[in-house]
């Protein structure tokens, strides 16, 4: 709901970039506190692919939502933003090999009809 004030007076692009170093900026001050700082050359080139892969998709993905919101209500955006879930679950059994569970099936049926059913007029 907040996002869609701050659309409302400035590019959702400028409105994507302030919230990024917004979280930057906390997210610093909790390693710093926590004395997490690792350098970079320390991490392996997997585990740097598999940060900054994602981080891509977050960055694309937050410019979409926002422009979305921009462009249209809160009630249709967010529902669809949240299919993301489902995606996520899909993304987890073919690749992690998740176990499918009954329970997981109907989460999953239950998110997408949900957001179905509040975006769709």
């Amino acid at each position: 709901m907040f996002a869609k004030i701050d659309v409302s007076e400035i590019n959702s692009n400028l409105a994507t970039f302030i919230r990024t170093v917004v979280i930057l900026g906390i997210t610093a001050l909790v390693v710093s506190f926590q004395n997490q700082w690792k350098r970079p050359d320390t991490l392996s080139h997997q585990g740097l692919l598999f940060l900054v892969l994602p981080a891509f998709a977050t960055g694309l993905s937050w410019l979409c939502y926002y422009r979305a919101l921009q462009l249209g209500p809160v009630s249709s955006v967010a529902p669809v933003d949240k299919l993301s879930v489902a995606l996520a679950m899909l993304l987890g059994i073919f690749f992690l090999g998740e176990a499918v569970t009954p329970r997981l099936i109907m989460g999953g049926i239950f998110i997408v009809t949900g957001a179905l059913l509040v975006a769709l007029k």
